[in-house]
């Protein structure tokens, strides 16, 4: 791979070209879903359309979206991928699970979440030595980071999350140059090191980090550049890959020409003018997992003035919150249902409320728990146990006395703000 594979030159096409390109890519897409993926040829056919209707980006329109709360459901009737497998299952490499559960497969594809593009646009280059400081264990954010990196020509540390002495050891035993993982845990393991005696600028070779699954704080992005370290964010989906990359310019995310992000009115499900906020909806050029139009519930909107960077995509501006309940907390999807699953398994708790809150540009979520008794022993430890299984997130659980919580309370309340 030449260190110019992802050069901005690559990444000009003029407008109608590109609509040319994704029409092109989207009709054999559509038209390989259609043979080999029962759930698409269904949405299809109960839409009164063939594949031979959807070879432009304009049709997509003619189409239902799939929510996330819906794959769940077909998943559940239609084990284990919901019938939107567009290949045979033992050609997938590997496959994961996130909260839900859902099922989230890996095709045999390079670079398959496609965040290539989005490393290189942060300053990645071949011969990098990346510290890649996420989960590889049940969902895929680790895997997502190493094959962009290793398609790249990186050299790759997986070290994981937590064991943050570790991770310090092992950055400036190999010479780490480069990070992939949550802002967050950028900013953990940097502090850490401090407490440690020393200095991140002149004791580790850190320069660049590409972060993602998490909002970015712009003041969190100006502390890691007083440490001349380059922080570039990149935003995607486990069932979509990227879809969107920061470049030096700093004008948005750049759209990637394999996929069409379309911004659409969580009411009416139309597509919204440029420059108008909406709910974020996409189909991305991967056969292993054809969904056609899957919303992601997360709210943004496109602009496409030109970038200084030479790219000419759309591009998404910061996402603006989420649509319906759910919300991400370090890098994970949390819903009401699923801590009113958790609940229901205990028949001492009579009323929860769920609050995320943010400190030293760290998520925490408390749970705060009103039981119909005063004393239960061991409960909060086994609640925190049921809520981290569940969610994948570690919780504060308190239990506060009866009448504290009021009858009308939102299950989930998120307290965040973000400067």
């Amino acid at each position: 791979m030449s260190d110019d594979f992802f050069d901005p030159r690559s990444e000009t096409l003029p407008a109608d070209e590109r609509r040319a390109y994704q029409g092109k890519w989207l009709a054999e897409l559509v038209a390989h879903a259609y043979a080999n993926a029962p759930a698409v040829r269904r949405i299809l056919d109960q839409a009164g359309i063939g594949p031979a209707d959807l070879t432009t980006v304009d049709a997509l329109e003619r189409l239902p979206i799939t929510r996330k709360d819906e794959l769940l459901d077909l998943q559940r009737a239609d084990p284990p991928f919901g019938g939107f497998l567009g290949i045979p299952a033992d050609q997938l490499p590997r496959a994961f699970m996130s909260p839900g559960p859902l099922w989230d497969p890996q095709g045999p594809e390079p670079d398959y979440w496609r965040f290539a593009p989005a490393l290189y646009a942060a300053g990645f280059r071949r011969g990098d030595v990346v510290l890649i400081a996420c989960a590889y264990h049940m969902t895929p954010l680790g895997f997502i980071f190493e094959e962009a990196a290793r398609y790249l020509g990186c050299v790759v540390l997986p070290s994981g999350v937590g064991n943050t002495e570790l991770q310090i050891t092992m950055a400036r035993g190999l010479d780490a140059t480069a990070y992939c993982g949550t802002p967050s845990f950028l900013k953990i393991i940097l502090d850490k090191a401090v407490e440690m005696g020393l200095h991140p600028r002149t004791d580790l070779a850190i320069r660049r980090a590409a972060v993602g699954a998490e909002m970015l704080p712009e003041s969190l992005r100006v502390e890691m550049q007083e440490l001349d370290i380059t922080v570039r964010q990149g935003y995607g989906t486990a069932e979509l890959g990227c879809l969107g990359y920061e470049c030096m310019e700093l004008g948005g995310m750049h759209v990637p020409e394999d996929a069409i992000v379309e911004i659409i009115d969580p009411v009416s499900r139309k597509n919204v003018p440029i420059g108008q906020p909406g709910e974020v909806v996409a189909t991305v050029n991967r056969k292993t997992y054809p969904l056609l139009r899957f919303g992601t519930g997360d709210l943004s909107a496109l602009i496409d003035e030109p970038c200084g960077c030479g790219r000419t995509s759309p591009r998404l501006v910061r996402i603006l919150g989420r649509v319906g309940d759910a919300v991400k907390v370090r890098g994970m999807f949390v819903h009401p249902g699923q801590l009113s699953e958790v609940m229901a398994r205990f028949p001492e708790v009579e009323r929860f409320q769920a609050l995320v809150t943010r400190a030293q540009h760290r998520d925490q979520l408390a749970v705060r728990v009103q039981t119909r008794r005063e004393e239960h022993s061991g409960i909060v430890d086994r609640l925190a146990e049921a809520i981290r299984e569940a969610v994948h997130v570690r919780a504060d659980v308190e239990l506060v006395p009866s009448g504290t919580i009021p009858d009308d309370a939102k299950p989930l309340v998120d307290q965040r703000t973000w400067d």
